[in-house]
């Protein structure tokens, strides 16, 4: 058990709430071995018709995972690294198969790790205050969680689009796209999750009665852009298509992607090609574990955090420096199987 995880039975419903504020309720290994362990419980628990994911106080859903460890790992031996990836992986697959209805309320940040609890989830509630990235590229890692899985099935390119840029869409944007499944006024949700909790048979039609119309989402005005500009599998012929584009907003892109890592880019979008041709989430999870326990000793993720996190310069020093030199072997390299006794495994359910 961590008190940075509160695990709660209202009513009907069983509740998972971060609570680790001062880290924006980052999950640390120890917040998801408790979050499993409470999800294989309430699977057996016919009191528990429905499970809730949300966070105790203060501002956001959850930022992410605990990068300054990820970080220190990787720059050692990436034990604790891989150990959390294994476990924050089983922790994504577990509610991605969980047989009770799952409801996430992505009231304030969510990114990374929050992207990995909530887009398993049956509903996915966002509010006014929902802040939705994958911003993993700015520090040399990828966008992982699931999420070569869930950005390969979006809408024409914008999968590409927000796993390269890392950009920050809201939650009219985030309905816009599917990737929330209602929109509701951040002042309703206790009075929601009382009414769930009382009655776990309602929770469609208390969700859809709660609901209220979410403001023009802005991604829409850019949408033709991002399918037309973005559309090619191969970074340098987005990095070209962007150059070519005079308009304001093609420059800002390619500003943007200046300061990615040129290795990460291209891992993202090859993660995304592969991940749309998945037919099973526990194989997605096996990849991107792969990926990870790869990526997390390499120099990019350990110059992005030094740059990012630690010194805070943001003057990251990539290695390879251009997407030139990150070459295919290097890719195949990342995504290179591990040995048997290493690779993910899903749980035993």
């Amino acid at each position: 058990m961590t008190e940075d995880l509160i695990t709660q039975i209202d009513g009907k419903a069983a509740r998972l709430r971060l609570n680790r504020l001062k880290a924006l309720h980052a999950l640390t290994t120890a917040m998801c071995e408790a979050a499993i362990d409470a999800l294989m419980a309430w699977r057996e628990d016919l009191s528990v018709e429905a499970v809730l994911i949300d966070h105790a106080e203060g501002r956001g859903f959850c930022a992410g995972g605990d990068i300054r460890m990820l970080a220190e790992s990787g720059a050692g031996d990436g034990v604790n690294a891989r150990e959390f990836f294994h476990t924050e992986y089983r922790l994504n697959h577990l509610l991605f198969t969980y047989a009770k209805p799952t409801v996430a309320f992505m009231d304030g940040i969510t990114m990374g790790g929050g992207v990995g609890l909530s887009l398993p989830c049956q509903y996915r509630v966002a509010t006014e205050h929902t802040r939705f990235a994958m911003p993993e590229t700015g520090i040399g890692l990828f966008p992982d969680v699931g999420g070569g899985w869930y950005l390969s099935r979006l809408p024409g390119r914008t999968g590409q689009f927000l796993a390269l840029t890392g950009a920050r869409i809201d939650g009219a944007e985030c309905m816009a796209l599917g990737l929330a499944t209602h929109y509701l006024p951040s002042e309703s949700l206790e009075a929601v999750k009382a009414k769930i909790a009382e009655n776990p048979q309602e929770i469609e039609s208390i969700l859809k009665e709660a609901s209220v119309e979410p403001p023009e989402a802005r991604i829409k005005e850019n949408l033709e852009k991002i399918d037309r500009l973005f559309a090619s599998d191969k970074y340098e012929d987005i990095l070209a298509a962007l150059e070519e584009d005079s308009s304001e907003w093609a420059q800002k892109e390619l500003e943007t992607l200046r300061t990615k890592s040129p290795q990460t880019c291209k891992v993202s979008l090859y993660l995304l090609w592969q991940g749309a041709q998945q037919t099973d989430f526990a194989d997605e999870m096996r990849v991107e574990y792969r990926v990870g326990a790869h990526v997390v000793q390499r120099h990019d993720f350990l110059e992005g955090v030094r740059a990012v996190i630690v010194d805070k310069d943001n003057d990251p020093q990539w290695n390879p420096a251009t997407p030139e030199e990150v070459s295919d072997h290097l890719i195949d390299q990342i995504f290179a199987p591990l040995s048997p006794d290493e690779e993910w495994t899903p749980l035993r359910l």
